[in-house]
């Protein structure tokens, strides 16, 4: 059996994976973030597939509450210096194990909880320590289709790709 068949939480963090890393400050300080539509399609196939989604962030942002809200993504984890600790949450809320979660991430902050998860995803602009215990390295960079590339082979693996993309097709 594929590690990939047993994913039923699917996290991640956002600035270099939901993001390509930048953090655009106003003059007034406000933040802004750019985000791939492609990205939240894919979390959209992932939700109609009965996957539960999460991002487990170290800074905190509006604009990331927004997006995720707007993305129906299931938990936010902001401010998080231990993610290891997030992780646990979700798997108490959820009742789950850790070979039951993917997580997709990018940097030496995400390394802690990539070796506790079943399938441990790195963005193609990940760091080279992120890369090397990866399962799965993304063909797209955080931020331009690295979370779609990640949730479509889940899907594949598990044989739902195709039903998730006809349920997509026929809410619109």
């Amino acid at each position: 059996m594929s590690i990939f068949t047993n994913i039923k939480l699917i996290a991640m963090d956002v600035d270099g994976v939901l993001t390509d890393g930048s953090i655009i400050m106003s003059s007034t300080g406000e933040e802004m973030k750019a985000f791939s539509v492609h990205d939240g399609v894919g979390i959209k196939l992932a939700h109609l597939s009965g996957m539960t989604t999460a991002v487990i962030t170290g800074r905190s942002s509006s604009v990331v509450v927004k997006r995720a809200k707007e993305l129906g993504i299931n938990e936010i984890y902001q401010d998080v210096a231990d993610k290891e600790l997030a992780l646990e949450d979700l798997l108490e809320k959820y009742q789950l194990k850790d070979y039951q979660v993917a997580y997709i991430g990018d940097d030496l902050n995400d390394l802690k909880v990539m070796r506790r998860v079943g399938l441990k995803i790195a963005t193609l602009n990940a760091v080279r320590e992120i890369k090397d215990i990866a399962d799965f390295i993304t063909e797209f960079e955080g931020g331009k289709g690295a979370v779609r590339d990640a949730i479509n082979a889940i899907l594949e693996k598990k044989g739902v790709l195709a039903d998730a993309i006809n349920k997509y097709c026929s809410l619109k």
